[in-house]
């Protein structure tokens, strides 16, 4: 996985290097979500698809708790419900993508993956909440939600049953 630098909506801690202007890999992931996740294979070139991938899984598990959110406050607080919850990192027997990510070689790598990892997941909660939520009315947009039964490569971060 390719530790790529951040844009940073909010202050968070991690290890990610902050990136001044342009777009960033969540831009990225938000903006071709709805067409990546159609998807049943994705062909993987360099470690930044690895990044790309992990967070268009996470797009999705953030659609699937904003659903079930009546406004913007609600939905902030699921998406740091979400991003503070415990989650496996590649190599961990629970990650879904072990397959297609190599495991850490070391304890400080492991440590370094998983704060990028929480780092992501602040970010992309914070930045999804602007694109489903409408300023105006506080609802959730419906041509966001109508992409929550969708699974990109056939593949979901959380555990059958949630």
């Amino acid at each position: 996985m390719a530790l790529l630098p951040l844009k940073q909506t909010k202050p968070q801690r991690g290890p990610a290097p902050k990136l001044a202007e342009g777009e960033d890999i969540i831009d990225e992931s938000i903006y071709y979500f709805r067409a990546n996740v159609f998807f049943r294979n994705y062909e993987i070139k360099s470690p930044a698809d690895r990044t790309l991938i992990y967070i268009t899984l996470y797009i999705q598990e953030c659609l699937k708790k904003l659903e079930r959110c009546a406004s913007r406050k609600d939905a902030e607080n699921e998406m740091y419900a979400l991003a503070i919850q415990n989650f496996d990192i590649p190599g961990d027997p629970g990650f879904v993508l072990n397959a297609l990510y190599g495991k850490p070689t070391n304890r400080s790598e492991a440590d370094q993956t998983k704060a990028y990892i929480q780092q992501l997941r602040h970010e992309i909660g914070s930045r999804i909440i602007e694109k489903v939520f409408d300023p105006n009315t506080d609802k959730p947009s419906k041509w966001w939600l109508c992409f929550t039964k969708r699974k990109f490569m056939n593949k979901s971060l959380s555990k059958p049953g949630y």
